[in-house]
């Protein structure tokens, strides 16, 4: 009798010593539930995209111009949704370390204004610098591809 009850008090304090099964990710931020990604496309390709968001940037490529090895350059690319439901960007990938994305992580309402911040880091590059960066969302196509360039000169002057 008393192993039993010994063995239900450790259950219990395990059993609330773990983490909940939440709606929260690793960042502490909720998640997005799967109902609310609503896409009619099928594999045919014959479903209805006129309710699925659209994602509309003001502009797709940003040039620094010269910069000077060494110097941190940021942008933010503007965008709307220009779409007929919640827009859901799942991820935003860079060409390279040096460029850095940060994006909404929370659905953007139809009409409603966000942007897509990327900074680029120079230190040890030189020359003509391009970086891509690719926007995946739950569009049709579900992916847009920002660029930033820069000329990036050695201090002393010069690109070597």
């Amino acid at each position: 009798m008393k192993c039993k009850k010994l063995t239900l008090i450790l259950f219990l304090a395990v059993s609330l010593s773990l983490p909940g099964c939440g709606d929260r990710n690793t960042d502490g931020q909720e998640e997005i539930p799967a109902d609310v990604v609503n896409n009619p496309n099928t594999a045919s390709g014959k479903g209805d995209r006129s309710i699925l968001p659209q994602i509309t940037f003001e502009e797709t490529e940003h040039d620094f111009g010269k910069i000077l090895e060494g110097e941190s350059v940021a942008i933010a690319f503007h965008f709307t949704n220009t779409g007929k439901s919640d827009l859901i960007i799942a991820e935003v990938s860079t060409s390279c370390g040096c460029t850095v994305p940060s994006y909404p992580k929370t659905p953007i309402r139809p009409g409603e204004k966000g942007e897509v911040k990327v900074s680029f880091n120079s230190n040890g590059r030189r020359g003509f610098q391009s970086k891509n960066v690719l926007v995946v969302a739950n569009t049709q196509p579900n992916t847009t591809m920002l660029r930033i360039k820069a000329q990036v000169v050695n201090p002393r002057g010069g690109t070597q």
